[in-house]
């Protein structure tokens, strides 16, 4: 599965907001790790302790090099050599590595890297010599690996009395085809504020279906004490969560409430509204909140009366929190 750049930053941001940026900096300091000593091993002729013919020089430890990247600082081990030096050619002053490195990282984290898309990497880096295909399916596979225990780690450590669902749609090669795919995120708020990306999953579309499928693994994995899930009104999704997540209340997402409300109004109009809509979520009480929708929708209704009909439809599903 190939992601566009688009995409690829899409997905990067929905990490960088849950508080999940942390694993592709990981990732992303491994894999270059990796990297860098199958070039030094190419270079030398032979890996640590190895006795070949073809060795021409010898490892002597290493020296740290930080590396500062869209997520964050890449500590990283540059090796010395006992004659010569060495510095790998994925690192050279000038060379942008961030958009390669992170389309390897993100296909990784959706769907398990492939051993073309890091030998692309390589080749997008400028170090299509000296590594061979066996060493990138090493490497591969360490990412599989890595990746496949955080997809699947248990979630009773703490427990998320609110979740967030999300989907995205995005353009995919699967095998040989480029397939619209659903790729579908959950994340975990905890009682303090703590926000963590608790799963996610690609399917073929959102519904109902899948989206139980994905709430089973997660409850499967120790997901509990849930009471509030947030989401858009898609209805497999909504129908979903009613079927899996008992015992929780569902809230429609305010966020894409508002876009839906910006479709029906004009965009010089859009600041405005969005922001009279915003003051339900202030109010104190559970009672407050409820009338002051009435008040809103009647004020916004004067000028936009669809506003006002879908604010009124959606009232339960609004003031759901409350």
């Amino acid at each position: 599965m190939a992601l566009s750049q688009h995409d690829l930053l899409r997905l990067l941001e929905s990490l960088r907001s849950a508080d999940g940026l942390e694993l592709v900096r990981e990732v992303a300091e491994r894999l270059l790790q990796e990297l860098i000593e199958a070039e030094a091993t190419a270079r030398i002729g032979a890996e640590w302790g190895e006795r070949t013919e073809s060795r021409t020089g010898w490892r002597n430890g290493h020296r740290d090099k930080t590396v500062t990247t869209q997520a964050g600082d890449l500590e990283l081990s540059i090796p010395k050599l006992r004659a010569g030096s060495f510095f790998p050619s994925l690192l050279e002053r000038r060379r942008r590595i961030d958009q390669a490195l992170y389309a390897v990282i993100m296909e990784a984290y959706v769907h398990g890297v492939s051993t073309r898309s890091v030998d692309d990497l390589v080749k997008a880096l400028g170090s299509d010599t000296g590594i061979s295909k066996s060493e990138v399916s090493r490497i591969c596979a360490g990412l599989d690996e890595q990746l496949e225990v955080f997809r699947t780690r248990p979630l009773d450590h703490v427990r998320f009395p609110y979740v967030f669902l999300d989907a995205t749609y995005v353009k995919a090669r699967v095998e040989h085809r480029i397939v619209s795919q659903a790729i579908v995120i959950a994340t975990g708020v905890t009682e303090d504020g703590g926000r963590e990306v608790v799963g996610v999953m690609v399917g073929d579309s959102e519904t109902e279906v899948f989206w139980s499928q994905f709430l089973r693994h997660l409850r499967e994995r120790g997901l509990t004490g849930v009471r509030l899930v947030i989401s858009d009104s898609h209805s497999g999704l909504v129908a979903a969560i009613r079927k899996v997540m008992i015992g929780a209340a569902w809230q429609r997402c305010r966020v894409h409430f508002v876009r839906n409300v910006f479709a029906v109004i004009p965009k010089g109009s859009a600041e405005m509204v969005a922001a009279t809509i915003r003051t339900l979520f202030a109010q104190p009480t559970a009672e407050t909140v409820r009338s002051h929708l009435d008040t809103v929708a009647d004020m916004l209704g004067k000028q936009f009366p669809k506003v006002k009909a879908m604010l009124l439809e959606a009232k339960e599903d609004l003031t759901a929190f409350a």
